[in-house]
């Protein structure tokens, strides 16, 4: 197994003076220094720094969560950079663990295979590729695939399975590396990846180079229309420090003699959006839905910093009927487990508050999370077995984007008189 442990172009000299993280106060995109702050959540430690027993007697550190907007190019943007070896050399998500996932990426590979008829002989790589789930369906089907991932374990693992994966931050000096051993590529993917990182532009212009010259750069990010319209606040934490848009991504790739060809919006992730990229002037013809959603963020008022400002004010409001109701069932007596331990539960319980008092366990399918306590506020994670031997009368599904699912396959619990509570898009009792 190949292990290139590359941090690349981080600003260095600030990571230093200021230990672990830094506050970037210009534009990932176009590089203006015109930005605005529009919201402010709790601070938070990174949202998978779960914690075993025996380091429960040490605080864990937190981070401002703060979202700036571009007046120049209307992105929107964390300011807080932690130091990405803090966030992802130890990283905890693994795509396997969710069958909801997993069916995503199998119509992924084949909605790429159908419609851009990759050629096998040439390479398919996907950065930050995880378990190898998605390169798994390509491999199947005779493609020579590669991934790189800086998650040590989960890299390794992978690899194990007969997934080749780069143990390393994707970066021009990787790339240079992959192209000698490798070849170029005919397909690069980038899922829930591409807006984890701070250096956008290196990504793009290693991306551009790895790439031959019919190749298509494809990705995979949470779309904000999807966060503002469904007031999904919880997908701000410190790994994602963009959250895009299609108006400020066209302008971003342009810049960099790239085009975007084709955008869809897709479900996952409570929403998303899945881009299509080629080179300045390819052969592909750019597809009506990329001005179609252009013009959809136009009318949504995301050309005006007012718009985060009231959404600010509308998570203040979700967050008062949410924890008042909880703080109600706990005086009556009732007992409360999480469900799903997701990034996003991080942020959702320090923004409303939530600690050990009202939310007694939490269980969670991927055993990398499970005998482990939850970030900054110790809540036990447990396998889902607890369900049946404690017998809480609420869950709160934490992982609420799985909802439907996590319903379905725990049927037994609404036997039993339990009851569901989905905190987000809106507040359900199922």
């Amino acid at each position: 197994m190949i292990k290139i442990l590359f941090l690349g172009n981080l600003k260095r000299n600030l990571i230093k003076k200021m230990v672990d993280f830094f506050i970037r106060n210009d534009c990932r995109l176009c590089n203006s220094k015109n930005l605005n702050s529009v919201i402010k959540l709790e601070e938070t430690p990174p949202a998978n720094a779960f914690i075993n027993e025996e380091e429960l007697h040490i605080k864990q550190k937190t981070y401002p969560l703060e979202l700036l907007f571009c007046q120049d190019c209307n992105h929107l943007q964390l300011s807080t950079v932690v130091d990405p070896k803090k966030l992802f050399e130890k990283y905890v998500y693994v795509s396997g663990t969710s069958k909801v996932f997993v069916k995503h990426f199998e119509k992924y590979a084949d909605f790429i295979i159908k419609n851009y008829s990759p050629k096998k002989e040439n390479l398919i790589i996907d950065i930050g590729s995880n378990d190898g789930t998605l390169l798994s369906f390509f491999k199947s089907k005779g493609y020579k695939i590669l991934g790189v991932d800086p998650a040590i374990k989960i890299a390794e693992s992978a690899t194990k399975k007969g997934i080749e994966t780069i143990t390393a931050f994707f970066n021009k000096d990787l790339t240079k590396k992959i192209i000698k051993h490798f070849g170029k590529a005919s397909i690069i993917t980038a899922n829930n990846v591409f807006a984890h990182s701070n250096e956008l532009d290196e990504i793009i212009d290693s991306a551009k180079l790895l790439l031959n010259e019919e190749g298509l750069f494809i990705f995979e990010v949470s779309y904000l229309v999807d966060v503002y319209e469904k007031s999904l606040f919880d997908t701000i934490y410190h790994e994602h420090l963009a959250y895009h848009s299609v108006k400020p991504l066209k302008a971003f790739f342009d810049k960099h003699n790239m085009e975007l060809i084709d955008v869809k919006r897709i479900d996952t992730h409570g929403g998303s959006i899945r881009g299509v990229v080629q080179k300045k002037n390819g052969t592909r013809k750019v597809e009506s839905s990329v001005d179609e959603l252009i013009k959809l963020e136009n009318n949504l008022g995301f050309s005006d910093a007012k718009t985060f400002n009231d959404f600010s004010n509308k998570i203040s409001k979700i967050k008062n009927e949410l924890k008042e109701f909880l703080i109600s069932l706990k005086k009556e007596g009732k007992s409360i487990a999480g469900f799903g331990a997701p990034a996003k539960a991080t942020t959702l319980m320090y923004q409303f508050g939530f600690n050990k008092d009202l939310i007694d366990f939490i269980v969670d399918d991927n055993p990398l999370k499970q005998n482990t306590f939850t970030p900054g506020i110790h809540i036990p994670v447990v396998s889902s077995k607890a369900i049946k031997e404690r017998k809480p009368d609420y869950l709160l599904i934490l992982a609420w984007n799985f909802s439907d699912s996590i319903i379905k396959n725990h049927s037994y619990f609404s036997a039993q008189n339990g009851k569901f509570i989905v905190p987000l898009p809106q507040l359900k009792i199922i």
